[in-house]
């Protein structure tokens, strides 16, 4: 094991014994009826909750690189419609921000650094065997706001979203946490 995993183990005991915990309990359907899909950047980890004013139990927050929505049929899309169907979500924000690590990315240099990390250039070339375009898998975008205005057409158009659902896309400053409304639409039915 390692020595953060056993910092990590080691504090988690303190903050069940303390009952640390009991400042977080909520159940697990959201008190706002919001969902909020961003990026995985450490940046916005406690920025985005202070900078929405939402706190443990409010919003579900499903987390992702770029805040992309990229497959009709990928884990993504599967939580927004869980969220939908389960949960009670009425409303869906995609928040993009400014200074995004996907801005930009390019297959070659994730091809290359998984090279340098061992992978065989020859597993990658296989992919395309298994109908994985590298190229595409690993596409990253060049603006921020085309890439939520692109996300939020995806989520819009998708075949099993209801009608009447409120979908805003927004992208957020990581320094000041400072949000840009892009646009707020009603789903249609797909």
């Amino acid at each position: 094991m390692s020595n953060l995993i056993e910092e990590i183990i080691a504090y988690n005991k303190e903050f069940v014994s303390n009952k640390e915990y009991e400042a977080f309990c909520t159940d697990r359907l959201p008190d706002r009826k919001l969902a909020v899909i961003t990026c995985m950047d450490t940046r916005l980890v406690e920025l985005l909750p202070a900078a929405l004013g939402v706190k443990n139990g409010d919003i579900k927050l499903i987390k992702t690189a770029g805040g992309v929505v990229s497959h009709p049929f990928g884990s993504v899309m599967r939580s927004i419609i869980l969220c939908i169907y389960e949960l009670g979500i009425e409303e869906i924000a995609i928040i993009g921000h400014h200074d995004c690590g996907m801005r930009g990315l390019g297959h070659e240099n994730m091809s290359r650094l998984m090279i340098e990390r061992g992978i065989p250039e020859k597993r990658l070339k296989r992919l395309e065997f298994y109908g994985v375009d590298l190229e595409k898998w690993l596409k990253g975008f060049e603006n921020e706001r085309e890439s939520v205005m692109q996300t939020m057409r995806f989520i819009l158009n998708h075949p099993l979203i209801p009608k009447g659902l409120l979908v805003h896309g927004m992208v957020m400053n990581p320094s000041t946490g400072g949000l840009d409304l892009l646009s707020t639409e009603t789903t249609t039915g797909g």
